[in-house]
């Protein structure tokens, strides 16, 4: 469906120019969209495989602690745990990628780096409970990844669908409608051009026998 203007060269040229400029932004646009899959996609990689490390982690560590749980009573088993002695502080800060704002997690340990990550002592507690300390101390870098890259991935994908409305208003609806206008307007100057034509061809004839 064309636009509905008035069929003039300055409309024509105007609208030529509105053309090329949409052409020239649904390429970008076309780019943009075909960068961000192929980034989207190795995230998507990416995120799997840290998912199934970090479920694999965590399966391992409530092993432990179900073992701890066995070995131990309940009582002794909270007051191990129950006053930490590590704190930890989560910086976010924001990165763009692909003119997407994604979260950058950073985590630090606000204690002495020669301290020990067991709450309590090891007089009356078991093996397994140090196992599954270590074991979640270990998966937090791993799981603060999957959050980061879980978030990009949901970012992203909002993105990918925002541009991708985009790409197709300019495919499906803006371009065609500019293009039919323009092949149009062009039609109708032509017709008009070929009417003027006529009628001075017609006036140069009636002026010739005029003259006779």
């Amino acid at each position: 469906m064309r636009l509905n203007v008035n069929p003039t060269r300055m409309e024509l040229s105007r609208l030529k120019k509105r053309l090329a400029v949409a052409e020239r932004g649904f390429k970008l646009l076309k780019d943009k969209q075909d960068e961000l899959m192929r980034k989207f996609i190795d995230l998507i990689k990416k995120n799997n495989k840290l998912r199934k490390e970090v479920e694999d982690e965590l399966s391992m560590s409530m092993k432990e602690f179900m073992m701890a749980k066995a070995a131990m009573s309940s009582d002794m088993l909270e007051e191990a745990i129950m006053m930490p002695v590590n704190k930890i502080s989560l910086d976010i800060a924001v990165k763009n990628v692909m003119s997407v704002n994604v979260p950058a997690m950073k985590f630090s340990v606000e204690s002495d780096e020669h301290a020990p990550i067991y709450p309590y002592g090891f007089a009356q507690t078991s093996g397994e409970l140090d196992g599954a300390i270590k074991k979640l101390y270990d998966i937090l870098p791993h799981l603060l990844e999957l959050a980061e890259v879980e978030k990009t991935c949901e970012l992203m994908a909002l993105e990918i669908e925002k541009t991708r409305r985009r790409v197709n208003a300019l495919e499906y609806v803006m371009i065609p409608q500019l293009q039919e206008t323009v092949k149009y307007i062009t039609m109708k100057l032509d017709e008009n051009e070929r009417n003027n034509i006529t009628r001075l061809m017609k006036i140069k004839s009636m002026m010739q026998d005029q003259d006779l």
